[in-house]
């Protein structure tokens, strides 16, 4: 016997969060189609030479082994990367440019600790083959309509471009996109213990402090606002840095005020990947999601509806000689497409299968007993109002459907 337990860093979601992530995946495919995105899937593994090299300071992180045949392969660490080696692999196949969606499980062998897992699911939006700066814009416009239509009324996009710190090296990089986070002598006991003196760590925060946007970033800002965006949802913000080595061009972050949780969404152009891994002259720009910082988001502000309050129905079974006529009207309910249950042991008391939809919250219960199977006809109660009333099976089809549909 073993005792149950879970490996630090993974969850189970039992139905209620469960729903909730299924609620929010759903919505995200929903925008992420309307914009014309369209879905890609990758392997879980991939050759851990994919990732080493490419992804900085954290390849600490990489959950790596051997495989049967002595391979390096790498769990998935980020979705960026495999998506450019499935595009660069089918590259014939596809239309560029090409908008691509994914959400999948991204592996990090992260400290364990509130908001950070090892197992987490990762939601990217990209656009390749687009060199220019629009398709960045609208990458970023796409980053604020998600928290939009998601109901938050007020969101924030802050914008830089790393081509404006091109001058200052990736490993003080790493440390001012912190800044916010730990503070200025943080971040300068940080350039230290990575071997910059302190003048040049000065050198590079002033550098930073005194940064205006660009032309990049100036076309960013009209478009959004020419999209309809108040002004207020968008502002450059020289402190922006992201620490992943292959960003380039423009960066961003995006934060909800209010929501402690930290920035909900981080993109950037890459078109050096491309060239870097496999040779390959095709531009890249888009965003991760944070797919848990955003469900928690949505329940700090009660953006998440009522998932329970469905119309949902229960057939119970009066004893084994009526299991077949409760059987039927539960194949008939999912012809018409309602979603039912049943208890598909028939020595279950009828008081007790009672007891179990309404702690599932069912909306209505059906009860066919011998006076109804042999008149062909079914008791229907509302376990909302606790009124019932016995029809023919067409009849209480019209009202459930009518219901479900108010």
């Amino acid at each position: 016997m073993i005792t149950p337990k879970i490996l630090k860093g993974f969850r189970d979601f039992l139905p209620t969060d469960a729903k909730k992530r299924n609620w929010l995946e759903k919505r995200l495919r929903e925008i992420f189609e309307l914009w014309s995105y369209e879905p890609l899937e990758t392997p879980t593994i991939e050759p851990l030479e994919l990732f080493k090299g490419s992804i900085g300071d954290d390849e600490k992180l990489f959950f790596h082994f051997a495989d049967r045949k002595g391979r390096s392969v790498a769990l998935r660490y980020d979705q960026t990367l495999p998506a450019v080696r499935a595009i660069a692999q089918n590259f014939n196949k596809l239309i560029f440019p090409f908008k691509r969606y994914q959400i999948q499980p991204a592996f990090r062998a992260e400290k364990p600790q509130k908001g950070r897992y090892r197992e987490f699911l990762q939601c990217d939006a990209d656009i390749f083959g687009d060199p220019s700066n629009y398709a960045d814009a609208n990458s970023i416009a796409l980053s604020l309509d998600i928290y939009r239509q998601l109901g938050f009324k007020k969101v924030k996009v802050l914008i830089n471009d790393r081509n404006l710190i091109a001058e200052i090296p990736y490993k003080a990089i790493v440390c001012i996109d912190k800044l916010k986070k730990i503070g200025e002598e943080r971040v300068i006991a940080e350039m230290l213990d990575k071997g910059i003196n302190k003048n040049t760590a000065l050198k590079y925060l002033d550098i930073v402090r005194n940064l205006k946007p660009n032309e990049s970033v100036n076309l960013i800002l009209d478009f959004l606002f020419n999209y309809g965006f108040d002004a207020d949802w968008f502002e450059f913000d020289p402190t922006i840095a992201r620490s992943f080595s292959y960003s380039q061009g423009p960066i961003w972050e995006v934060i909800i005020p209010g929501f402690t949780g930290g920035s909900v969404l981080g993109g950037e152009r890459y078109d050096g990947l491309f060239k870097k891994i496999f040779g390959l002259d095709l531009s890249g720009t888009g965003f991760g999601l944070g797919f848990d910082r955003t469900l928690q988001a949505a329940e700090e502000f009660a953006l998440i509806p009522d998932l329970y309050d469905t119309v949902t129905v229960y057939i119970t079974v009066f004893n084994r000689s009526l299991l077949a006529d409760s059987l039927s009207c539960v194949n008939s309910l999912r012809k018409n497409g309602i979603s039912c249950d049943f208890n598909s042991n028939p020595d279950v008391k009828l008081d007790k299968q009672f007891k179990i939809a309404d702690r599932k919250n069912y909306r209505y219960v059906i009860i066919i007993g011998p006076e109804e199977a042999q008149k062909n006809l079914i008791t229907l109660r509302n376990m909302k109002t606790k009124l019932q009333k016995t029809l023919e099976l067409d009849q209480a089809i019209k009202i459930i459907t009518k219901d479900s549909k108010n």
